[in-house]
């Protein structure tokens, strides 16, 4: 794996790259703790992915992997942090911890909160934080430009201390009556494939959306070499590795962003755009991008890319991205990208980019 770091004065995100073989995947045992699997399901929620592939391979994917059924679903819903604590909803999700929700709000600047996998995490401004008389720790940097210092406060609700009479469990609904008691909204994934019998959920009127996976049109592309030399992983061809995965990554953010820069016959003119694509023999061929767009579960991530490696040819390549959700005023987010290049035999390329908070 390898690091590319900013200059200081520029220091908005951080790069990783790494080269690597995925294996077999067994689908008895789905691989969860090695990478790239490992990346996606760390990943907090995912607003974004797009999946970039051959013209070629379209129909293919169309048929396997974007049926109706197989879009993930999530639903806006308006509850208080009491509601989210008290009843059935506590004892059928949170408890069990197979859920996933977002509060409204921009971390760093709102009162955030979210759960994942039973867990309670909320981000608070000070004026909050000592009003609900809860035990945290400070987040950020003192004195930070971009916005004023936080704390956070977690509680791991799956735990056998989180049961009205426990003196902790209690102190945070004292606090959700009192200092956390304004309904707000959330966004709600249930990343189990069974849903309780009356649905809890059901009572607070959710709006139930689906993320239906749509593709852009083909466009005629200059593609650059996508296999990586054997040369190039050498420890003396380090500098030139390192500007072939860059110029690799821009090329595959072009894509994403349908930019005619990366179209055969652009013929910008130099004065607004100097772009070209990496690697002299640069063949021509049309390209597809599909993207679904919502609250989507790493878990989702996983089983997706699962799907797609067992469904695309060995012979083809793609490219499969995924894009967190904003984290505060600058709009800062992590980002994956996965590149499996044509004849690889499980290798990989992948980019993780994170912003600093």
């Amino acid at each position: 794996m390898l690091s590319f770091d900013q200059p200081a004065v520029y220091q908005a995100a951080k790069s990783h790259v790494t080269h690597g073989v995925m294996g077999h995947i067994d689908p008895r045992q789905l691989p969860s703790k090695s990478k790239p699997w490992a990346t996606l399901t760390s990943q907090d929620f995912v607003h974004r992915a797009d999946l970039i592939i051959p013209e070629e391979l379209l129909e293919l994917v169309q048929e396997k992997l974007l049926t109706e059924e197989r879009a993930p679903k999530y639903s806006r819903v308006v509850m208080s942090l009491h509601d989210i604590l008290s009843g059935s909803f506590f004892t059928e999700y949170i408890k069990i911890g197979n859920i996933s929700m977002l509060s409204e709000g921009r971390r760093g600047i709102d009162n955030v909160f979210f759960i994942r996998a039973g867990v309670l995490t909320m981000y608070l401004d000070k004026e909050t934080y000592e009003r609900a008389g809860l035990v945290g720790k400070p987040h950020g940097v003192k004195g930070k430009r971009n916005g004023k210092r936080r704390w956070i406060v977690e509680f791991d609700l799956t735990g056998p201390s989180m049961f009205p009479g426990k003196k902790g469990f209690d102190k945070l609904v004292y606090a959700s009556k009192n200092a956390l008691a304004k309904p707000i909204t959330w966004l709600f994934s249930n990343v189990s494939e069974t849903t309780p019998n009356p649905d809890p959920l059901l009572q607070f009127s959710p709006t139930t959306r689906i993320a239906s996976p749509n593709h852009s049109e083909a466009i005629g592309a200059l593609i650059p070499e996508l296999s990586v030399d054997a040369d190039l992983l050498s420890t003396n061809r380090r500098e030139n590795f390192e500007d072939f995965v860059t110029g690799l990554y821009e090329w595959l953010a072009l894509i994403r962003l349908q930019s005619p820069r990366i179209q055969t016959g652009d013929q910008i003119d130099p004065y607004l755009s100097r772009y070209e694509v990496p690697g002299a023999s640069g063949k021509e061929g049309k390209v597809c991008k599909i993207s679904w767009q919502g609250f989507l579960a790493p878990s989702w991530s996983r089983q997706t890319l699962i799907d797609i490696v067992t469904t695309v040819p060995h012979k083809a390549w793609f490219s499969f991205s995924t894009t967190t959700f904003s984290r505060g005023l600058t709009g800062d987010n992590a980002e994956c990208t996965i590149l499996r290049p044509p004849n690889s035999s499980g290798e990989y390329l992948m980019w993780e980019v994170k912003s600093h908070e």
